[in-house]
């Protein structure tokens, strides 16, 4: 037997990292080549991870839930020789044009290295060494969380450890009103604005004043600033002043208002720092909940959605439509998709009317290229359904919907929808996109604002198909109908050109007869 080491291969699309969810092998395991050994994830989908070789695992060198760059180790197999033949007579081909490939094929073979240490032998490979050497923690004082093998898991988390107590034991510059403080040579001053050197001087010279004033046994001051101490609340005894008469202090009514004045704000700059105090506890209190890992496609379809409203100017028209019609031919055509294996929805239906509009009013099959200042009206139909998952809204895409029937659309959908919430999904599967529609009714709903899905120009959001209140030739009766909410961006799109697309799809929408009748 021939231990080999396997790394995270390159998963595509230039992804440079992903989280290992879940091990579908275990050490001791037999495989054969080919077989899913662990599921990474990576901001889009789930990718399951297979074995180049066959033979036995030796070794789990990675946890669930760590981060691996591409080309790290995961794994370590013991290879069956017959297997190995061939990959031998290949890693000879290459050693003999690369000089350091011994070296590495040495690193990769050996999945720990040993080293001695004054409290005994350390279990880490290279390229955790070289990570502890880095970010300064000695690997001496980790514990290995496998086998008393240390991993780079290990590494970072005690180098993070040990930065949390540095900040703990590290002291605080006091603000007053909670203002940020900023260095300026030997001042520290708040945020409010930079002292210059006059007034740092005189606050200085203040402060000296208080002290010497402290120490007073008797001070000279007029009746009248006498009265005026004792209304202020102020020992007059504590008032600094540069006035002498007789040889002795003599404080004025402006001395005694400067000085009330000082007390005030300082009693105001203790109360500030109070209760930021308990603000900041306050807000400790309250995000002391379960912490999820905001990451992989949860992080993706975040920054995709914050690019979008960032960007775009949205817009968005409310309509409805009574689909009463649309209804009775669904039922109509439910029992002939049933006897082809598909499950039939309103969406393809919707889908089929949009089409029909958008090839009426291309200016919203559009895309805006930022870059080249230029709008690109699409002439192919490739329709996005979002699809809610317990990780987030995915929206993969179906091809041509003009060249497809509903039957077809039916059951492309439907198998879409599964593997997306199935975390089954490829990145191509989600892209190249030219009009998006998300049918927030099926979980509930009438009218939302939906969010473009960038770079595209417009979406549809569908609410919940019920019965509604309808007039109808002057009596109000129950039919069938249909929310609609489009989001248009309005750099592209005026609010006109929306509502005209929305009219154009309700007529689709309560007559689709004529979906059959017209021709594309």
């Amino acid at each position: 037997m021939t231990v080999k080491a396997f790394t995270l291969p390159d998963v595509g699309e230039g992804v440079a990292e992903g989280e290992l969810v879940t091990w579908l092998v275990e050490a001791g395991q037999r495989v054969e080549e080919d077989q899913p050994v662990a599921e990474v994830e990576t901001d889009k989908s789930i990718v399951e991870i297979p074995s180049p070789y066959v033979g036995t695992v030796n070794e789990l060198l990675v946890e669930e839930g760590d981060i691996i760059p591409v080309g790290d180790e995961i794994i370590t197999f013991e290879v069956d020789e017959d297997a190995t033949a061939a990959e031998e007579e290949t890693a000879e081909t290459e050693t003999a044009r690369d000089t350091d490939a011994d070296t590495s094929v040495a690193e990769k073979e050996t999945p720990a290295e040993a080293a001695e240490t004054p409290e005994g032998r350390v279990f880490a490979p290279p390229r955790v060494r070289r990570l502890a050497r880095e970010l300064g923690v000695d690997l001496a004082a980790i514990d290995g969380s496998e086998k008393g093998r240390i991993s780079e898991h290990n590494v970072r988390e005690a180098a993070e450890s040990e930065a949390d107590e540095e900040e703990t034991t590290k002291p605080k510059p006091f603000t007053p009103s909670g203002k940020s403080a900023v260095s300026k040579g030997d001042q520290s001053v708040s945020g409010a604005g930079l002292e210059d050197s006059e007034s740092a001087a005189a606050s200085k010279a203040g402060e000296r004043a208080e002290t010497e004033a402290a120490s007073r046994e008797r001070t000279a001051a007029a009746p009248a600033t006498r009265k005026l101490a004792d209304e202020l609340g102020v020992d007059i005894n504590a008032v600094p002043t540069d006035v002498e008469r007789d040889g002795e202090p003599f404080v004025t009514p402006t001395d005694i208002r400067g000085h009330a004045d000082r007390q005030q704000a300082a009693q105001e700059a203790a109360e500030a720092a109070e209760a930021a105090r308990t603000a900041e506890a306050g807000q400790r209190v309250e995000t002391a909940g379960t912490r999820v890992p905001y990451r992989g496609i949860r992080q993706s379809i975040g920054e995709q959605m914050a690019r979008s409203k960032e960007t775009i100017p949205h817009v968005t028209h409310h309509d409805t439509a009574t689909v009463s019609e649309l209804a009775d031919l669904r039922v109509e055509l439910k029992p002939i998709a049933e006897d082809h294996g598909v499950r039939l929805t309103y969406l393809p239906l919707v889908m089929k009317a949009v089409v029909r509009v958008l090839n009426e009013m291309p200016i919203l099959n559009s895309t805006l290229d930022e870059d080249a200042e230029e709008i690109v009206l699409q002439d192919q139909y490739h329709i996005g359904v979002a699809v809610a998952t317990d990780d987030g809204l995915l929206v993969p895409v179906v091809d041509n919907v003009d060249e497809k029937t509903i039957l077809e659309l039916a059951e492309e959908v439907v198998e879409k929808a599964d593997r997306a919430r199935n975390r089954k999904l490829s990145r191509e599967e989600m892209q190249g996109g030219t009009f998006t529609i998300t049918n927030y009714g099926a979980i509930g709903g009438e009218y939302a604002t939906p969010i473009i899905n960038h770079p595209e120009t417009a979406i549809l959001g569908l609410g919940a198909i019920e019965q509604r209140p309808v007039v109808e030739d002057g009596e109000v009766v129950a039919r069938e109908t249909l929310p609609l909410s489009l989001s248009i961006d309005h750099r592209v799109i005026d609010g006109a050109e929306g509502a005209e697309f929305t009219n154009r799809l309700i007529e689709y929408l309560e007559q689709p007869s004529r979906l059959l009748l017209e021709s594309t």
